[in-house]
């Protein structure tokens, strides 16, 4: 039997930033709610469910019809709280989880597709996604860089601007955001906890390259529109209505 693909959606209310982002209103409806319309566009994926740590958002989530699996508040990542959410589902450890992130209403299902197409392949245990950047979004420590090898594994990701174009041109790839995992790898890392360079540069997607778990990319063309912030809103429902 081929290993099934789920997709999960972390979704926590508590932000420093945006508290409560999850269930802010994006075209009327709950900010979760596009993220799974969405995701579900991806035939790959055979189910998809939201993980959360709050009460108010697996009400939201009942009223909405969407699967929801309530989780603990003190995971340390995302991916952690995914892991959580698989040992709900009763799924093989070569099952592939897809943690997609829940502050993205404009999401393209093809990157999904993207992320998991590796898999076909027994040897990828982690996948994620890369696009090409310019100078000027590598030496903003907000977008994560990233650095592969020629057959897509990834070397190293940095908030710093990485490699150091020495001869003066640069090729930068950033990361996005978007992950996929064997359920078994996915035990794996939860169960080293956090490492030293994962908390050096706040990127939990290090913990899995210190442990020596090779991560595969695959580099995109799309976009990520994520909200960070309540004025991002307006920003991606107008994206929202243009895609409709």
């Amino acid at each position: 039997m081929p290993p099934r693909c789920i997709g999960i959606i972390p979704a926590r209310y508590a932000s420093s930033r945006f508290p409560g982002k999850p269930l802010a209103p994006v075209l009327g409806r709950p900010m979760f709610w596009h993220v799974y319309t969405r995701a579900c566009r991806c035939p790959e994926l055979s189910q998809v469910v939201l993980a959360t740590d709050d009460e108010r958002i697996v009400h939201s989530a009942q009223n909405e019809g969407v699967p929801v699996v309530m989780t603990r508040s003190d995971h340390p990542s995302g991916s952690d709280r995914v892991l959580e959410a698989a040992e709900h589902l009763g799924l093989d450890e070569e099952d592939i989880l897809v943690n997609i992130q829940g502050d993205e209403p404009a999401l393209d299902p093809s990157m999904l597709s993207d992320v998991v197409r590796p898999f076909t392949q027994s040897a990828v245990r982690v996948g994620t996604l890369v696009r090409a950047i310019a100078e000027t979004e590598a030496r903003d420590p907000n977008v994560v860089k990233a650095v592969t090898a020629p057959d897509g594994r990834a070397l190293y990701f940095s908030r710093a601007p990485i490699p150091y174009p020495r001869d003066n041109v640069p090729a930068y790839l950033g990361h996005v955001g978007l992950y996929a995992y064997r359920l078994l790898s996915l035990k794996h890392f939860s169960s080293l906890g956090p490492s030293a360079l994962e908390q050096k540069e706040h990127l939990e997607q290090l913990r899995f390259l210190e442990a020596g778990i090779p991560i595969h990319t695959v580099q995109t063309a799309c976009r990520c529109h994520g909200v960070d912030c309540p004025d991002d809103i307006k920003r991606v429902e107008r994206i929202l209505k243009e895609s409709q």
